[in-house]
């Protein structure tokens, strides 16, 4: 038997039997509004939480569909929301403005999958005329070919994260429990090269006894196709809620595996907040192929970097979540549909909810409490 077919059953064993984000609409209770923030967090470009940290960063999830079922975020059984608990693409636009008002800068247009929005060319081209510095937008890439992606990137689409957590077909298919393969993924990379996209980048997830024999065969990927790879530690975003740190390949040990087979040095990041530690590739092959190839690993469990995090959650529901692990949620959406509110009640909401952002998500900790949204419910 191969090391592939040995793994599923470990995979499988990672689905979930609980289906919290499926929830029917009746049985989600309407938050409270967010307590008020003090008068020195409002101030005209300005978005500040308690701990001091200047959030410039939206993630706005605009669909909680996927094509995938990946084992480490969505039940087989998953159930959507109502599409009328959904916000409309006029209610995206008017958050999007209102947050650029209070100083946010970048944009990142998530799901779960962003292409099965039937609105999603006319959202890019409208953000796009909003002078954002960075609009970038995260997808399985396994409908690029249908996308305009050269219109896209003409209305001011900056840039695209891609996600593939195996390089060998079987797993894929495992892991996403589709018939998808990384020549797909290959594909829309070069699809996305030629309509002008640069840098793309590439997500892994990696989960110990599933895809952490590849984690240097990742390495080999970014140089091969002049991407910046990303690999990221397997978070607790599961609905079943069965993520244990044994599950966890941390930063040091993949740094392990891949320098067992590369030379890489650490990269100094422009952005403070930058959520990966980069590096790029030394000789010999890097200098042969793709010298730009960079390498980034993602590792909120082992190493947390929440001192210096800049972002901003609002799901595709209309909730804020100050942070992607927040047991809190505020519920904008009755301010956007009560036809009353005005866009600076909506700043006063958001500002006061941004407020309430932990400390850190406290993954680590004994009286951690894993959120009971899975990730593509909240927005990657």
């Amino acid at each position: 038997m191969g090391i592939a077919a040995m793994r599923v059953p470990t995979i499988i064993a990672l689905t979930f039997a609980l289906p919290i984000a499926g929830k029917s609409a009746a049985e989600f209770v309407a938050s409270p509004p967010p307590p008020q923030a003090p008068s020195h967090a409002r101030k005209p470009d300005y978005l500040i939480d308690s701990h001091g940290r200047t959030i410039r960063d939206l993630r706005l999830s605009i669909t909680d569909r996927c094509n995938f079922r990946c084992v480490y975020c969505m039940d087989p059984d998953f159930r959507y929301m109502p599409k009328q608990q959904l916000l409309s693409l006029e209610e995206y636009l008017r958050l999007v403005r209102v947050c650029l008002t209070l100083g946010i800068s970048k944009l990142r247009i998530t799901g779960g999958e962003p292409t099965l929005y039937p609105r999603l060319n006319d959202l890019v081209r409208e953000v796009g005329r909003m002078s954002i510095d960075d609009v970038a937008i995260t997808t399985n890439g396994s409908l690029f070919e249908k996308m305009p992606l050269q219109q896209w990137r003409t209305d001011g689409l900056h840039r695209v994260t891609f996600s593939l957590d195996s390089l060998r077909p079987e797993r894929v298919q495992a892991i996403t429990r589709t018939e998808s393969t990384p020549a797909g993924v290959v594909r829309a990379i070069q699809l996305a090269r030629e309509a002008g996209f640069d840098p793309i980048k590439v997500n892994a997830v990696v989960m110990r006894g599933v895809n952490d024999d590849e984690v240097a065969d990742f390495a080999d990927f970014a140089i091969e196709h002049g991407i910046d790879m990303r690999l990221i530690e397997f978070m607790p975003l599961d609905s079943s809620h069965a993520w244990d740190r044994s599950q966890v390949v941390n930063a040091d040990e993949m740094l392990e595996k891949i320098r067992a087979r590369h030379e890489v040095v650490a990269v100094a990041d422009d952005d403070p907040s930058s959520t990966s530690m980069n590096f790029r590739f030394a000789a010999p092959k890097s200098q042969i192929q793709n010298p730009k190839s960079r390498l980034g690993i993602i590792a909120p469990v082992s190493r947390p970097f929440c001192g210096a995090c800049s972002r901003l959650r609002i799901t595709a529901d209309g909730k804020i979540r100050p942070c992607l692990f927040s047991l809190s949620e505020w519920d904008i959406k009755p301010l956007l549909r009560d036809g009353k509110s005005s866009d600076s009640d909506l700043r006063d909401f958001i500002v006061n909810a941004v407020w309430t952002k932990q400390a850190g998500h406290g993954i680590g900790s004994k009286t951690f409490i894993q959120p009971s949204r899975t990730m593509s419910a909240i927005g990657g």
